[in-house]
């Protein structure tokens, strides 16, 4: 459930940056693929893929799982 809820939370700052999921690859280094199996709840980055999300988002990590208002 964590992952799909933070997969969510992923997906909705990403469309608000106006990013696509290739874009959000592109800056993190991750293939589109990951970035979509993250957004899915299927697949959870390492503590430091958090980080690299976070930063190429212009959010802090913990904002990450700042669930409030994110649909479950």
């Amino acid at each position: 459930m964590l992952k799909q809820t933070l997969g969510k939370r992923i997906a909705t700052l990403r469309r608000e940056k106006g990013f696509s999921q290739e874009k959000l690859g592109e800056k993190t280094g991750y293939s589109t693929e990951f970035i979509s199996l993250v957004e899915r709840g299927i697949n959870a980055p390492a503590v430091d893929g958090l980080d690299k999300i976070a930063r190429a988002l212009g959010v802090e990590i913990k904002d990450l799982f700042d669930f409030k208002g994110t649909q479950k």
